[in-house]
């Protein structure tokens, strides 16, 4: 809570990380389109084409949000995706205050499977990890972002995973212009009362 209250620094971003899974679905019986006095029409049956993952990064108070579907969820993924966000979206930053959840494959050792030493070393040392605590990835302000993805762009059937990175690159794109920030009300005091059974009891 502490850390969404600092005001903004460019050399300093606060970036929050998030990733959900989706399944792929494909029609079996192509849909009617619409016409005149007649709504267009989706067969219930549908196809399984496999489940991908979807990695969301967000900077709160930039409005900036950037999203990609990988085939699978391993540590090489996500250590992709952090490479990614540093080298290509953050390069001249020299540290990222990067918010995430506990999942296994949220590790700095994710960093030294994927890439050699002295790259994975140059990486760490620009991040500056602040997990979420556990039961609480709620905290995370990327989930705010994961449910706008899923309730304006995957309310819908998408079948292959390049027509999904297409789509969710187009709706990032259009949030990005936009300037959709997070108005983020929850501090640190309300937390003390709503989480109060996960602090210690002060004993005098």
């Amino acid at each position: 809570m502490d850390l969404y209250k600092q005001p903004y620094d460019e050399s300093r971003p606060v970036i929050c990380m998030d990733e959900k899974p989706y399944q792929l679905l494909g029609e079996v019986r192509s849909p009617i389109p619409m016409r005149e006095c007649s709504s267009k029409r989706v067969d219930n049956e549908y196809k399984r084409n496999g489940v991908c993952s979807i990695f969301m990064f967000t900077e709160p108070l930039s409005g900036w949000r950037y999203v990609h579907a990988r085939g699978r969820r391993t540590k090489i993924d996500w250590a992709l995706e952090i490479k990614e966000l540093l080298t290509v979206h953050y390069p001249n930053v020299p540290k990222i205050c990067l918010v995430m959840d506990n999942l296994n494959t949220h590790t700095i050792s994710s960093l030294y499977e994927a890439f050699p030493p002295d790259e994975a070393r140059g990486l760490v040392k620009r991040l500056e990890i602040h997990y979420t605590p556990k039961h609480g990835s709620w905290l995370n302000i990327a989930e705010t972002e994961l449910s706008f993805l899923s309730r304006q762009c995957l309310d819908k059937r998408i079948d292959l995973l390049d027509v999904l990175n297409e789509n969710m690159c187009a709706w990032a794109n259009n949030r990005n212009v936009s300037q959709k920030s997070v108005d983020w009300q929850f501090t640190t005091d309300d937390a003390r009362i709503k989480l109060k059974r996960l602090y210690p009891i002060y004993i005098q």
